[in-house]
């Protein structure tokens, strides 16, 4: 009998074997479809919140763009009362405000990516690396009151009269103004908020480039700043560029800060000494008590303005990618 039963048993084993394969390949496939379809969920919510918002945005700013048009873009008009609404002092702001803010914080977070990546011992990357991270989660209105309190008259005092004084020749640096609430200090606060968002992109970037890479450049000859010249800013470029319209666009969108620090002006001037006003200020200042339908729809105008110049960025960021990743394989 042992004998007899003993030759089933393999035979046995390979049905229950080939059982927990086929069972373990179903539930792999049904994991592969559930990983698809949470996935695309997680897309669909995505693209469909922001064509909800979009809508909802152009669909309320439409009596304002049927009344003003494209002129609404170019007058510096905002009369409430008479229902004269224009965004021209608004658009230049936002974008005088955030371009200065991305000139002077982009080459400083860049310059502390690399220094974290690639320069800082170990122990002071663990240091400072949570510390610029942390400059992210400060909220906005808390920036603003320090920006109020301490950054405007420090400008007021020091900054701008040191360059009025030195490069008051350009109409950039005209004379200063007694309040320190100006363009210039909003930019700054500004560039306080972009740094770290730059920052901390662009060293993970720079830390993803190959180590062997650089050895094998520092073992040819090449010196510390022909490494990050000719390899890891190259190679990383298109990230740093993506980055770097991040931190842009929450320049862009902030609205707190700056409305604390820019001056609410009504005209366009020159000088970032001026006071001033951008499309996210005015949103948050006004909206609340909008007295009339047109002038809430004139506020979704302004914010229709603000979508479209970040949504022109981003597409902006991602032409740039691709026309440097093509000439870089064409080399």
């Amino acid at each position: 009998m042992s004998s007899a039963t003993s030759p089933a048993a393999p035979g046995a084993a390979r049905p229950a074997a080939r059982r927990s394969r086929d069972w373990r390949r179903t539930f792999d496939r049904f994991g592969d479809g559930a990983l698809y379809g949470v996935c695309a969920l997680a897309v669909a919510i995505a693209v469909g919140a922001l064509a909800l918002s979009a809508y909802q945005v152009f669909d309320h700013a439409s009596p304002a763009i049927s009344k003003f048009g494209l002129g609404f873009l170019t007058s510096a008009e905002w009369q409430p009362n008479f229902d004269v609404y224009g965004a021209g002092t608004l658009l230049y702001g936002t974008l005088v405000s955030s371009f200065f803010a991305l000139l002077i914080g982009g080459p400083i977070a860049i310059s502390i990516g690399l220094y974290l990546s690639l320069l800082a011992p170990k122990g002071v990357r663990g240091v400072v690396s949570p510390l610029v991270e942390m400059l992210a989660a400060i909220p906005s209105v808390i920036l603003g009151f320090w920006g109020l309190i301490l950054l405007a008259p420090f400008v007021q005092q020091h900054v701008e009269p040191f360059l009025h004084d030195n490069f008051g020749f350009i109409p950039l640096f005209g004379a200063p103004q007694t309040t320190g609430a100006s363009v210039f200090t909003a930019s700054l606060i500004l560039t306080i908020m972009v740094i770290p968002i730059i920052a901390s992109i662009s060293r993970d970037l720079f830390l993803a480039v190959p180590r062997d890479v650089q050895d094998g450049a520092s073992a040819l000859g090449a010196t510390r700043w022909e490494v990050v010249r000719g390899i890891v800013l190259p190679t990383t470029a298109p990230g740093v560029i993506a980055a770097s319209l991040l931190g842009l666009g929450r320049a862009l969108g902030e609205a707190i800060a700056v409305s604390q620090l820019i001056g609410a002006g009504e005209k366009i001037d020159v000088s970032l000494f001026e006071t001033g006003d951008t499309l996210a200020a005015r949103i948050a200042n006004q909206f609340p008590g909008a007295i009339t339908e047109m002038h809430k729809a004139s506020l979704y105008y302004c914010a229709a303005i603000l979508l479209a110049i970040v949504l022109a960025s981003n597409l902006g960021a991602q032409w740039i990618g691709r026309r440097f990743d093509y000439r870089r394989m064409a080399e």
